[in-house]
């Protein structure tokens, strides 16, 4: 398995960095500044998670042994929506960190203004690049939808948690140094992080049906509401970590500043359950995990791979 995961690891990553470098203005591009900066956060390292399991869900999906042309590209997308959410997470006005992915946060470097601006076009980039990729308009339509929400404040669903990311941002700034409850942990979890895991294996699979109207042999709706299902645990298995792992793990273990849930009083899954049970919870997620791919058989077994790699890294 371990072998597995590196190597999936490793050829994702590399597919993703290619996509991005083409993607992304050169450094050379006026206004040099704005572009820098884009640069800067999206190749400070990071391991290319949302990305690779875009495209292993659109791979499994689309019933081939190849991961469907374009879907890097997505996968770029996704990547460049998530650091523009690190950039302004970073600011002196949200979590005003120093360091990220090992390197100077954005504006540490470039100045707030240029930062604020960098992820803003970060964002803007990713859904110009989502428009173009050489899919049905209804399919592009349909991932478009899917990613805004998950970036979103949830405008437009019913759910009674905030499913978007920048929503559940604002829960997380707007409880802070309050003591954490179950539900504001869970709510914070599915919508800051786990909401954009969700949609980057949503989205791939959307991409990869689009290469394969036939497959999986289960009807859209079904195999929708199943991958759905496995990224939302996914996710929220990932933030359980992540929390454990800024209590346990240095800043230079972590490639960012250790110990800050803590100071800030954050509602953290460890502060409400322990380390201990955090890990219990994380692992039995990723069994419910699994049980929402059985259907996809050995075509599955990439995902499974990675979805056991996010409670088991150390960093």
């Amino acid at each position: 398995m371990q072998s597995t995961v590196q190597t999936l690891l490793t050829s994702g990553a590399q597919s993703t960095d290619a996509a991005l470098e083409r993607l992304l203005p050169s450094p050379d591009t006026l206004p040099h500044s704005i572009h820098r900066a884009m640069r800067h956060s999206t190749f400070a390292g990071g391991k290319r998670l949302r990305p690779i399991l875009c495209m292993e869900a659109a791979r499994m999906v689309s019933g081939g042994k190849e991961i469907p042309a374009g879907a890097a590209d997505l996968g770029a997308a996704l990547e460049m929506l998530h650091t523009y959410s690190l950039i302004h997470d970073d600011l002196p006005a949200l979590d005003n960190d120093d360091l990220r992915r090992g390197q100077p946060t954005c504006h540490k470097v470039f100045g707030e203004a240029i930062a604020i601006l960098a992820g803003d076009a970060l964002q803007t980039l990713a859904f110009q690049t989502i428009a173009q990729l050489p899919s049905a308009p209804a399919t592009t339509v349909a991932i478009l939808k899917d990613i805004s929400l998950a970036v979103g404040t949830g405008v437009g669903t019913h759910s009674p948690l905030p499913p978007g990311m920048i929503g559940g941002q604002v829960v997380d700034i707007e409880s802070e140094g309050t003591p954490p409850t179950a539900e504001l942990v869970e709510s914070i979890h599915r919508a800051k992080t786990g909401a954009l895991i969700t949609t980057s294996i949503v989205s791939g699979g959307l991409y990869g049906l689009s290469t394969n109207p036939g497959a999986p042999g289960l009807d859209s709706e079904t195999w929708v509401h199943r991958l759905r299902t496995f990224g939302e645990k996914a996710g929220l298995a990932f933030q359980i970590v992540d929390d454990v792992l800024d209590m346990t793990q240095s800043s230079e273990e972590l490639g960012k500043t250790a110990g800050k849930d803590t100071a800030s009083i954050k509602a953290t899954w460890p502060a409400v359950y322990g380390i201990d049970q955090s890990l219990k919870d994380a692992e039995q997620l990723i069994a419910d995990a699994f049980e929402a791919l059985a259907p996809f058989g050995e075509a599955a077994t990439p995902l499974k791979s990675l979805a056991l790699y996010l409670v088991e890294r150390k960093n």
